[in-house]
C-alpha cells in the first residue's frame, strides 16, 4: 500500500508537471471545444436530419446531377472524408461526397479495430517532452469518450492487459499507464488497476506463465469499424448531404478568380463506376480525403506537386475466439523489432496485428506469409506452451495501408507528421491526411474550419460533438431482448443485429424471413456458425451496398472474421443481391468470380492455399504413414489409389449418415489439389502432414475420414461443419 501511494503521488506530479512544462494544462484548445460543447447542448442547436432514412443512391446521383453547385465536395468515403461531409453539412453547407470504390473500402475497414489515445506516443512526450505527441495523445483520449457516446451500439470499452515479466517493468509501465489514465481526465473510461500472477492467469488463463510477475490492465475503446464508417456516411446523408459510393473523380475542374486572375478549383468531374455515366459536380470548395491516395488527387489539381504521403502497410490476422478471453486483450509493448502488437478479442473472434512496414500504394493490398508468420512468433511468444499457435487456425488476415505524410508547409519536409495535416494548394484544393482513426471527428472539424475560411463560406459552428450516428440515439443494451420477444429471432442473431444497427435492427427484423422451425420463428443464417442472415443482405442494399464484396465485408463482416465462410455465403448472397437489384446471369457470375478474387488475394485465401499444394512435402514418420494409409483404404476399398465422392458415399451409408452431395463435393475439393474430382492416397497423405505442421487446421475430410474410422461399429453421426480450423 506504501508503494502504491508513493507511486499515485508521482504520478500526479509528474502529470502536473508535464502539463506545465508542455504549456498545456490550461489548454485552449480544448477549453474551446469543451465550450462549445455546452454552449450546443444547452441552446438545443443539434438540427433534426432532414431525411428519415438514407435516400437511395440513385436519389443521391440525381441530386449531384442537378445540383448547380455545392458549397463543399468531398472526395473520399473513409471516415474521415465521411466526416467531413457530416461536419459540413450539419453547419448549415450544401454538401457532396464522392467515393470512387465503395464506404471504407480502404484503410478505415482494415484497422486494429481499437479507439485509442495511444499508450505509446504518451510514453514519446513524457520522454522527449514533446508537445505534439502530448496534444496528439489528449485530443484522441477526447475523441475516444465523444464516439463511445455518439456510436454506442457499434462501440464499448475494452480492457487491454499489459503482462509484466520483470519486476522493474512493474512501477515503470504501472506510473505510465497511471498518466495516461490522468490524461484523459474525465474522459477516462475506467480506472486502470494491477493484477498478481495468479489473477492475472484468471483473467487470461492462455498466457505465458513462466516467470510471470503480475499485469496491468487498462481501458481503451473498441469499435467496428466499417460499420462504423458506414455510419458516419449514412448519418451525413439523413441530414442532407448528396453522398454516392462508385463515383470516381475523373479530373478536377478550374475556373479563373475574377478578382486576382488566378485559377481556382470549382468542382470535380466524376464518373459512375458502375454504368460509365459521366458529368461535373460543381462546388466553392473541394477537399481531398483520400487517404493513402493523396497524392493523387493533388498532382490533378497540380502535376508539380510535391508527394506528401508514406504508405505504410499493417497486416492483421484473425484466429478462432479460443487463442483470447471474451472481454480481455493483450497488449504487447515491445515486440523482436520494436513494433507494438495487440491481441483482441473481437466479434467473437481474436484479432491480431498489426506490422508497420514500407509499401507501396494500391487500390489491393495483400497480406504477405512474412508478416503473417511474425505476427504468428510474436502471439506464440506470450501465450502458454499448452496453446499450440498454428498456421492453420488463421481464419483470415488482411493489410491496410496507413497514409503517413509530411507536412508541405513543415521546414524539415522530410520528416513524417505524428499528428494530421489540412493543407490549401494555390488554386483552394484543401488536402486533409494523416492521422487516425480515433481523430476522425476532429480532423473533419478542423478541415471545415479551413475550408469556410479559405472560402469565405457562411456557415454555423461545428455541431459533431455528441451528435448520435445511425442506430445510437434510441439503442440500449437491452434491445435485443425485445427483437427476440418481437419477432422469435435467436439470442445471438438479436444481440448481433443490436450491436450492428443499433435502434435500426428493428427494420431489418421486419425483413427476416421465416425459418419454418419451432424456434427461431424468422431469420434465415447465410452460414450456420455466424449470425448474419438473409435480411441483412437486403437491408445492406438500402445501406448502399452494390456489390458482393461491399456485402461480405463491410455490411456484414463475414470476409474479415472467416474467409472459407463468406467464400461459403457467395452463392445465397449473389442471389439474394441478383434479385434486388435485378442482375443478370452474367453479372452474377461477374459477382462472384470478382468476391472470390477479393478473398483469394486480399482475405488471406491465397496464403492459406499455398499451405496445402501439390507440392506440399510428405514430413511423417513411417508409422503415421502406415496409419493414414490404412484409414485411407477404408473409403478406399477397390484400392483403386483414389476416392471419389461415391467412395464417401459408401462408407457414410454403412453407418447410417447422410450429408448431401453437394456438401460432400465441398469438402473433397478442399483438399483435391490437381482439381480432378478425386482425392488420390498421395494428396491425403500431404494433407495429414500439413495438420501436423499446424499449417492446416479444421479439415472437414480429415476429421469425417478419423470419426468414421473410429465409429464404423458404433454408428455415431460425423460432424463436417467447420471446426474453427483456418488458413
Amino acid at each position: 500500500m506504501a508503494f502504491q501511494k508513493a507511486v499515485k503521488r508521482t504520478v500526479l506530479v509528474c502529470g502536473g508537471a508535464l502539463a506545465t512544462v508542455l504549456g498545456l494544462s490550461q489548454c485552449s484548445h480544448y477549453r474551446r471545444k469543451q465550450v462549445n460543447l455546452a454552449c450546443l447542448k444547452a441552446a438545443g442547436c443539434h438540427t433534426e436530419p432532414v431525411n428519415r432514412e438514407p435516400p437511395s443512391r440513385e436519389a443521391q446521383l440525381l441530386t449531384l446531377q442537378n445540383t448547380s453547385e455545392f458549397d463543399i465536395l468531398v472526395i473520399g468515403g473513409g471516415a474521415t472524408g465521411s466526416g467531413c461531409a457530416l461536419d459540413a453539412v450539419t453547419r448549415g453547407l450544401k454538401t457532396a461526397l464522392v467515393e470512387r470504390d465503395d464506404f471504407s473500402s480502404g484503410t478505415s475497414s482494415r484497422s486494429t479495430k481499437l479507439i485509442h489515445g495511444g499508450v505509446r506516443y504518451l510514453q514519446k512526450a513524457i520522454m522527449k517532452l514533446d508537445v505534439e505527441q502530448y496534444r496528439m495523445v489528449k485530443e484522441a483520449l477526447h475523441e475516444r469518450a465523444n464516439l463511445l457516446e455518439i456510436a454506442p451500439h457499434l462501440s464499448a470499452p475494452l480492457p487491454i492487459m499489459l503482462p509484466i515479466y520483470k519486476w522493474w517493468q512493474l512501477p515503470y509501465y504501472w506510473v505510465g499507464i497511471k498518466l495516461y489514465d490522468l490524461v484523459a481526465g474525465s474522459n477516462c473510461l475506467k480506472s486502470s488497476y494491477v493484477l498478481s500472477k495468479s489473477r492475472a492467469l484468471e483473467h487470461f488463463p492462455m498466457l505465458q506463465k513462466d516467470k510471470l510477475v503480475g499485469a496491468i490492465v487498462y481501458y481503451d475503446g473498441q469499435h467496428n469499424d466499417a460499420r462504423m464508417n458506414l455510419a458516419i456516411a449514412l448519418t451525413a446523408a439523413r441530414y442532407g448531404a448528396a453522398t454516392a459510393n462508385y463515383m470516381e473523380v475523373v479530373s478536377l475542374l478550374k475556373k479563373t478568380d475574377p478578382e486576382t486572375g488566378k485559377e481556382r478549383v470549382s468542382g470535380a468531374r466524376c464518373k459512375d463506376v458502375l454504368t460509365g455515366l459521366e458529368f461535373d459536380v460543381r462546388a466553392k470548395c473541394v477537399i481531398n480525403a483520400t487517404g493513402p491516395f493523396t497524392d493523387s488527387v493533388r498532382k490533378m489539381d497540380d502535376n508539380k506537386a510535391p508527394a506528401i504521403c508514406q504508405p505504410s502497410a499493417g497486416v492483421h490476422i484473425v484466429m478462432p475466439g479460443y487463442y483470447s478471453p471474451e472481454s480481455m486483450g493483450l497488449l504487447d509493448p515491445a515486440t523482436s523489432d520494436g513494433r507494438v502488437i495487440f491481441f483482441l478479442p473481437w466479434e467473437n473472434m481474436t484479432i491480431a496485428g498489426t506490422t508497420d512496414s514500407p509499401t507501396k500504394i494500391t487500390h489491393h493490398p495483400i497480406p504477405s506469409e512474412e508478416d503473417i508468420n511474425f505476427i504468428l512468433n510474436e502471439v506464440r511468444n506470450y501465450l502458454s506452451c499448452d496453446v499450440e499457435v498454428r498456421r492453420g487456425d488463421v481464419l483470415a488476415a488482411w493489410s491496410g495501408i496507413r497514409p503517413l505524410v509530411i507536412d508541405p508547409k513543415s521546414a524539415d519536409t522530410q520528416s513524417i507528421s505524428r499528428n494530421h495535416v489540412v493543407d490549401v494548394s494555390e488554386s483552394g484544393l484543401i488536402t486533409i491526411a494523416g492521422g487516425k482513426w480515433t481523430t476522425y471527428r476532429s480532423m473533419a472539424e478542423d478541415t471545415v474550419d479551413t475550408a469556410i475560411k479559405v472560402h469565405n463560406l457562411k456557415a454555423g459552428p461545428c455541431r459533431t460533438v455528441g451528435l448520435f450516428l445511425q442506430g445510437g440515439k434510441d439503442w440500449s443494451p437491452t434491445l435485443y431482448i425485445r427483437l427476440v420477444q418481437d419477432y422469435g429471432l435467436e439470442s445471438e442473431v438479436a444481440q448481433h443485429l443490436a450491436t450492428t444497427y443499433g435502434d435500426k435492427a428493428f427494420e431489418v427484423a421486419k425483413m427476416a424471413k421465416v425459418t419454418g422451425k419451432r424456434w427461431p420463428i424468422v431469420g434465415v443464417r447465410l452460414v450456420s456458425e455466424f449470425p448474419y442472415i438473409e435480411a441483412e443482405v437486403k437491408y445492406g442494399i438500402k445501406e448502399y451496398a452494390c456489390t458482393a464484396v461491399d456485402m461480405i465485408s463491410r455490411r456484414t463482416r463475414l470476409a474479415f472474421l472467416n474467409v472459407q465462410a463468406a467464400e461459403e455465403a457467395l452463392p445465397r448472397i449473389v442471389e439474394l443481391m441478383g434479385r434486388e437489384l435485378d442482375w443478370s446471369e452474367i453479372r452474377k457470375q461477374a459477382e462472384l468470380e470478382t468476391a472470390t478474387k477479393f478473398l483469394y488475394y486480399e482475405m488471406g485465401s491465397k496464403s492459406r492455399s499455398e499451405q496445402l499444394t501439390d507440392r506440399t512435402e510428405i514430413s511423417l514418420r513411417p508409422s503415421d504413414i502406415e496409419r493414414y494409409t490404412k484409414r485411407f483404404h477404408k473409403f478406399d476399398a477397390d484400392e483403386k489409389g483414389f476416392i471419389t465422392i461415391v467412395d464417401v458415399q459408401r462408407v457414410l451409408e454403412n453407418i447410417n449418415v447422410k450429408i448431401d452431395e453437394n456438401t460432400l463435393h465441398e469438402i473433397l475439393s478442399e483438399v483435391d489439389l490437381n482439381k480432378n474430382g478425386q482425392v488420390e492416397l498421395n494428396e491425403f497423405l500431404q494433407l495429414m502432414s500439413a495438420i501436423q505442421k499446424g499449417r492446416v487446421s479444421g479439415s472437414r475430410l480429415a476429421i469425417l475420414m478419423k470419426t468414421a474410422e473410429e465409429n464404423l461399429d458404433r454408428r455415431v453421426p460425423i460432424p463436417v461443419d467447420r471446426s474453427g480450423g483456418g488458413l
